[in-house]
């Protein structure tokens, strides 16, 4: 195993290693208070007086989360490696959310029963392990003196119902994953193999009540409930979230995440509640997606830097507190003081026959397309859970669809650098009440390939939004954020559409309960823009573009 590790540890370019030598100890009874065992690996470096790093997670304590506790125990620290109940040996049922802070506790409290605890505590981990963090934060007190959090945050209401729809497919895909992990290997490679046929069924599936059947030939506890408590006001939500006490964290944060992320807005919320409490927090976004390699290798990096300093106290290296990675061609990473930077909103307008301006129309006939969720619009690439199906993607083939609107701006004469929070507003009418909105942002090169760049959805529905006396609402739609540089040559791109399916669940159109709604009604819509209604797009530029020229 030290010859992986070594090898591992060159490949990633690691800090050398401080400790000769580390001892496993595996399967430890850690039990709390109302009785259940969970199970925890230690790994000890043969180095008096190292601190304690603490992973809980719901994903097991073998594969690579095994070579990444030797990795950080070989740089000088205690790494104790837990399984969340009801995962993995541990006991109790795995109910996502619920325990995890009381369960955090009460493993700190083992911890600091033993022996070579030195009553410092730092934590690591992306995802769930991120959630996890976040759950006893606020109370771990002066003895947590770090975290990495990496593609995550305090909150998880709001990525669960992105624009108050459904993320169908990680909510989904994540249920079929934990399932997953009770079947015999053989099984699952063999799943894998045939391309997961049960899940693209489920994904298309309806009611919803029944997808999680479909999809693992169980009736899963959490995906039922989540479909039940999805209005905003919803009690279920109030003690699974952390955010309510973001600001009463002490210990240092270091946030790895990607522009493709399914959790990055809420991510970037924490940071700037953070930063508004006086905290500063390092933040690092980069070109990733949620299981990208390279997020990996960058969260690794970063995050023993992290513990280096604030857990064991070493020197800290000298750089920005924020780093991101500006996409397009002439981008790479910049070093920023903070997130986002200073940027001039410039609105980019919708226009007659497809064209983007900046210019506002004085005139324009609506635009119309008829949307069936009986054939619901698809989604292409975006911040989606599974890596190999995310990120940005050439999005002809669903720009081709008669149910997907775009609006393509004159080759740009001057690059055009955004970065920060994009927003969409976009006048419309509708013969239905119920209704998505999906605005995505591409990047048309010199071959007109379309590549997405940010994108958002919100779903309407009567009372949310007002309608003046002609019938049009006006929808705000808030976009991921992005960093990205568009060249000379090429060309923004707007997509309008129904919905992006089954990334959303789709809006059936009826105000059918979410669970049970099997009942679907197409409908025209109408997209405006003129001068009483300016559809657009409002993007934050740090260089403003010259008029744009063909």
């Amino acid at each position: 195993m030290r010859l992986v590790t070594r090898a591992a540890a060159a490949a990633l370019r690691l800090p050398a290693a401080r400790a000769g030598r580390v001892t496993v100890t595996r399967d430890i009874p850690v039990r709390v208070r109302d009785g259940v065992t969970l199970r925890a690996d230690h790994y000890a470096p043969d180095l008096p007086g190292a601190h304690c790093v603490l992973i809980r997670t719901p994903y097991g304590r073998g594969g690579p989360i095994r070579l990444l506790g030797r990795l950080i125990a070989e740089r000088g620290f205690h790494v104790v490696i837990q399984s969340c109940r009801g995962t993995y040996g541990s006991g109790g049922e795995f109910d996502p959310l619920v325990h995890e802070r009381d369960d955090g506790l009460d493993t700190l409290d083992w911890l600091r029963r033993q022996r070579w605890w030195t009553g410092a505590l730092g934590m690591f981990g992306a995802s769930y392990q991120g959630f996890v963090q976040w759950a006893v934060a606020a109370d771990a007190g002066e003895e947590l003196r770090a975290m990495v959090a990496v593609v995550t945050a305090s909150a998880t209401r709001d990525s669960t119902y992105a624009g108050e729809s459904f993320a169908l497919d990680t909510v989904l895909t994540w249920a079929e994953l934990l399932q997953a992990q009770t079947v015999p290997w053989l099984a699952r490679q063999w799943e894998l193999k045939r391309g997961q046929p049960r899940l693209a069924r489920a994904l298309a599936h309806l009611p919803l009540a029944e997808a999680d059947r479909v999809a693992t030939g169980v009736t899963v506890p959490f995906f039922q409930e989540w479909l039940r408590h999805h209005t905003p006001d919803a009690d279920y939500w109030r003690t699974r979230v952390f955010g309510e006490r973001i600001t009463e964290v002490r210990a240092p944060v270091a946030m790895v995440s990607g522009w493709q992320d399914i959790f990055l807005p809420a991510q970037l919320d924490d940071y700037a509640r953070l930063r508004a409490a006086g905290v500063r927090p390092r933040l690092v976004v980069g070109p990733w997606t949620h299981g990208s390699p390279g997020l990996l290798v960058a969260s690794l990096r970063e995050g023993l830097d992290w513990l280096d300093t604030h857990l064991a106290g070493r020197p800290a290296p000298q750089r920005a507190p924020v780093r991101v990675h500006v996409g397009g061609a002439g981008g790479g990473w910049r070093d920023l003081p903070d997130w986002p930077p200073p940027a001039t909103p410039v609105r980019w307008h919708l226009c007659s026959g497809g064209g983007l301006a900046p210019q506002p129309p004085e005139h324009g006939t609506p635009d119309r397309f008829w949307y069936d969720p009986a054939d619901p619009t698809p989604s292409l690439g975006g911040p989606l859970l599974v890596a190999q199906r995310a990120g940005a993607v050439d999005n002809r083939p669903v720009e081709a669809r008669p149910d997907v609107l775009t609006y393509t701006s004159e080759p740009l004469a001057e690059p055009v650098e955004v970065a920060g929070p994009v927003r969409a507003e976009i006048h419309l009418r509708s013969e239905l009440s119920y209704l998505d909105v999906f605005v995505r942002l591409c990047d048309v090169d010199r071959r007109g390939r379309s590549w997405n760049i940010c994108d958002g959805l919100v779903r309407v529905e009567p009372g949310r939004f007002p309608r003046d006396p002609s019938g049009v609402v006006t929808v705000p739609v808030t976009l991921w954020p992005t960093a990205y540089r568009f060249a000379p040559g090429h060309r923004l791109r707007v997509q309008v559409s129904g919905g992006a399916h089954p990334r959303y669940a789709r809006n059936p159109g009826t105000g059918e309960p979410l669970g049970t709604a099997v009942t679907l009604r197409a409908g025209w819509r109408e997209i405006l823009h003129d001068r009483e209604h300016p559809s657009g797009l409002a993007l934050p530029l740090l260089r403003t573009p010259s008029t744009a020229g063909g």
